[in-house]
């Protein structure tokens, strides 16, 4: 079973805890919305490759890690598109949390999937008191502030935004968070994980920035052009060679930061391989 089957069985048997009849309709109706069909799960598969290249992939801990982060990751969504913030009225190609459910129910789904995967931590790690203990504090810091997604977001009502925090907040850091996870989950030291998912979560932003800048809706499955309308801090303001050259970059940063382990070679050859597919098609280069 690759990690893509395991990381929808685990979101799967999460879910499942609010499927019941005590559970409001609309609201478990909304949170399966937000979560299925997913995207590309990159985080969560950023997790599995980490443990996979400790050697310890097929832990019920990654496999309940990989899950927290992927619950925060859509929990993100659901709020980045409300009306307050990007008023986005799809999202992976059909209508987003509050324009299938109204907005009422996207901010209880999304708050909902928070404490969700934090439950699903404690639920699959009690055996592992010092992980769990870990895994808490490493999702914890990313969801939050100052460094996590909530800062991220809270960025932009900023009148003035320093890119490279934004990116480092609103993105990067759940991308660190997930090598830390996955580094953690199978009992190795996080925090020498951590520089490599913040590279890759940097890369992530600025080619979701130059997608936002040259795709059409139905190559991006959400409305583009956002930023430049929101008048959003973007990489694509730098110019497409110069982010193109930054996201190289950082890419060849994360390949040489990669810790000792058994995986090395094999986890950089597939980190390099994915920064090809993060770009649109007409910047698209081979990996090498």
């Amino acid at each position: 079973m690759d990690s893509g089957q395991k990381i929808e069985d685990a979101l799967a048997a999460a879910l499942a805890l609010t499927a019941t009849n005590d559970c409001p309709p609309q609201l478990a109706a909304a949170l399966h919305h937000a979560v299925f069909p997913g995207g590309q799960r990159l985080r969560p598969r950023l997790v599995y490759a980490v443990a996979q290249a400790c050697g310890t992939a097929n832990s019920p801990a990654v496999a309940a890690a990989a899950a927290s982060i992927e619950l925060i990751h859509c929990a993100s969504l659901v709020h980045d598109d409300l009306p307050c913030f990007d008023d986005a009225a799809t999202r992976r190609g059909r209508p987003s949390v509050h324009a299938a459910f109204g907005q009422p129910i996207a901010v209880l789904a999304g708050d909902t999937l928070i404490v969700l995967a934090f439950e699903t931590l404690g639920r699959h790690l009690s055996r592992y008191p010092t992980r769990l203990q870990k895994l808490i504090g490493i999702v914890g810091r990313a969801a939050g502030a100052p460094f996590g997604i909530c800062a991220g977001q809270a960025f932009e009502s900023e009148p003035e935004i320093d890119l490279a925090a934004y990116h480092r907040a609103k993105t990067g850091a759940l991308f660190a968070a997930a090598s830390a996870a996955g580094a953690a989950a199978s009992g190795f030291d996080a925090e020498a994980w951590r520089h490599l998912g913040a590279c890759v979560g940097e890369a992530y932003q600025i080619a979701d920035d130059i997608r936002d800048a040259v795709s059409t809706m139905d190559e991006a499955g959400k409305p583009v052009g956002r930023d430049a309308a929101l008048g959003r801090p973007t990489a694509a303001n730098l110019g497409i060679p110069e982010a193109l050259a930054r996201l190289d970059s950082l890419i060849a940063d994360a390949t040489a930061s990669i810790p000792a382990c058994p995986g090395r070679e094999k986890l950089a050859k597939a980190i390099t391989h994915q920064a090809e597919r993060f770009l649109p098609p007409q910047y698209g280069r081979r990996a090498a």
